[in-house]
């Protein structure tokens, strides 16, 4: 008895997109270091008129 078995390896990613994963991490950390700089400077600018 002989089976045509078409079993789908998971170690293939065949629908996986190819994508730059470190570039991704260090994008997300500098927008979000950078965002966060303005709303300090904004908010000691802020301190310092409001006084």
């Amino acid at each position: 008895m002989d089976v045509n078995v078409r079993a789908m390896d998971p170690r293939e990613h065949i629908n996986e997109e190819p994508r730059n994963d470190f570039g991704d991490l260090m994008l997300g950390f500098g927008g979000m270091f950078g965002f966060m700089f303005v709303i300090f400077f904004a908010m000691v600018i802020i301190k310092f008129i409001a006084g």
